[in-house]
């Protein structure tokens, strides 16, 4: 997609055209974080590159004519979340908190998402508070264990 683009920044970027087509987002990732950011952008669709090509094909004209389409297991990590009442973090949350897991300092990340280290340092106050934890190592494991996030090294 280009140096800086991924799927939710693009997705936001056609869900923001006038008239904009709907969205079905193809990918391998299946976190929560993910899966929310996709929707939050504007996805209609969310589908595993796993599917069968049939299922495939039909989740595009589904999401074509408008209708909401999501991967069998997407829709359980959705309906497990909401069942067992984990904590929900903001993208800009679950974003920071995934810089985390890639081992990022506060001041890489502040550089990465354009924000001052004070903001960042805010953000870590309440994903801190928001997962019960009460350090960087705790907050990462945390949100690896709720798929919140996902492992730094896919």
């Amino acid at each position: 997609m280009g140096a800086g683009m991924h799927g939710v920044e693009a997705t936001r970027r056609i869900t923001a055209l006038p008239d904009p087509p709907a969205v079905l987002v193809l990918t391998t990732y299946s976190t929560d974080a993910d899966i929310l950011a996709a929707v939050e952008a504007g996805a209609t669709g969310y589908l595993l590159k796993d599917a069968p090509p049939e299922d495939l094909a039909a989740a595009i004209h589904a999401t074509a004519r408008g209708e909401t389409v999501l991967a069998p297991p997407v829709a359980a990590r959705l309906l497990g979340r909401v069942r067992a009442g984990r904590p929900t973090l903001s993208p800009r949350e679950a974003e920071i908190l995934q810089l985390l897991a890639e081992g990022l300092p506060n001041r890489q990340i502040s550089k990465r998402l354009f924000i001052s280290e004070a903001t960042v340092k805010t953000h870590l106050v309440h994903i801190y508070d928001k997962l019960g934890v009460d350090s960087r190592t705790s907050a990462v494991a945390a949100g690896l264990a709720a798929g919140i996030v996902r492992p730094a090294d896919r």
